[in-house]
């Protein structure tokens, strides 16, 4: 669904380019995607934010309502609809993909690959809540570790991974010890956007991380589009957050693995690794290295993973001590860092590594 005509046809013809898809029908608002959906019974619905009338966020709550199904938006590169798109996400959305607005079809060929592996991953996705299946459980692995308490978590996720981050993020509590960073895959000019809106939503601050800044606990800090995040300590002083865009021939710019390496190299043994919903293998390298250096790593189970692709080849590795269902991550983060007063977490970090050098 889309106003735009330009646009219903550039993305059905990008869509039925792939052999095991096909286009049952197109609608030009949201009226007309209302009237269409229970009459054809789409597997898919893609849906346009920014429509005249009935906006995106308004249809999407509807088909939600009415006739349930994986719904992506589609949304144009602008703060206004950056925010429209997280906010359906929270009303259950199952993906976004950004979109350039230009009359040249050329210049949104580029999100043929993203849209297509998206509405494919929602298909199965469908197809995995309708199967019949035991609930998952509390802790499908759990493996005993050091008495080590970490002083830092490293979160990735990818596809999936906006609509889980506000799911589990609110759940923190104001009192936790430890600072959150986090890569998540999205294109730029979404993760500042995408950081306010947790922000309101959240007990703890959230923010877009600058380069230079301290790192402090009860912070969350998400890694800009198109920079890699590291940390980095001095001598007797607090760890800072580092943003560069090299190495520039890495797949994902941020990189999951270049900040988790960078966590497991400053924090030692007091790292914590979290990895969550995604395509492909980025976190694996990172999560290596934390756990090498005896960090805590976590991953998200299949059950509730949108896409168990980042999460399973860190457990078919071996790399994981826990692995549990998305609404638990919280609540291991908080049991991870119970013992520790956020005044003492500087200290702690300082003494460990002093014995690691």
């Amino acid at each position: 669904m889309d106003d735009s005509a330009f646009m219903r046809t550039a993305l059905s013809n990008m869509i039925a380019s792939d052999t095991e898809l096909c286009v049952i029908g197109t609608a030009r608002d949201g009226a007309d995607a209302l009237t269409k959906i229970p009459a054809i019974n789409p597997d898919i619905v893609t849906l346009d934010v920014d429509m005249p009338g009935l906006n995106g966020v308004e249809t999407l709550r509807r088909i939600m309502g009415r006739f349930p199904r994986p719904v992506i938006m589609v949304s144009s590169l602008t703060v206004e609809n950056a925010e429209a798109t997280f906010e359906a996400l929270s009303a259950g959305a199952f993906d976004y993909i950004p979109k350039e607005l230009s009359p040249n079809s050329l210049d949104i060929g580029h999100i043929r690959q993203d849209l297509v592996g998206k509405i494919k991953t929602a298909y199965e996705s469908r197809k995995r809540l309708l199967a019949h299946r035991m609930p998952p459980r509390a802790t499908s692995l759990e493996i005993e570790t050091a008495s080590l308490v970490p002083s830092i978590v490293a979160m990735g996720t990818s596809t999936g991974g906006p609509k889980a981050l506000q799911e589990i993020l609110p759940t923190l509590r104001p009192d936790l010890s430890v600072p959150i960073l986090i890569v998540q895959h999205m294109p730029p000019g979404f993760t500042a956007p995408f950081a306010k809106r947790l922000n309101s939503l959240c007990a703890v601050p959230v923010r877009e991380a600058v380069h230079g800044e301290a790192i402090h606990p009860a912070v969350v800090y998400i890694a800009p589009a198109g920079q890699h995040m590291t940390v980095d300590r001095r001598a007797n002083s607090n760890a800072v957050i580092c943003l560069s865009g090299q190495p520039a021939s890495h797949q994902h710019i941020p990189s999951i693995d270049i900040l988790m390496e960078s966590i497991a190299s400053v924090y030692g043994n007091l790292a914590m690794g979290v990895i969550m919903t995604g395509m492909g293998a980025d976190g694996a390298v990172g999560m290596r290295a934390i756990h090498r250096a005896g960090g805590l790593t976590l991953g998200q189970d299949q059950a509730t993973c949108a896409v168990y692709g980042m999460p399973k080849v860190c457990a078919e590795l071996g790399l994981l001590n826990r692995i549990v269902p998305l609404p638990d991550i919280p609540l291991h983060i908080m049991q991870a860092a119970r013992h520790r007063k956020p005044a003492q977490a500087h200290s702690i970090a300082s003494r460990s590594l002093n014995t690691t050098a």
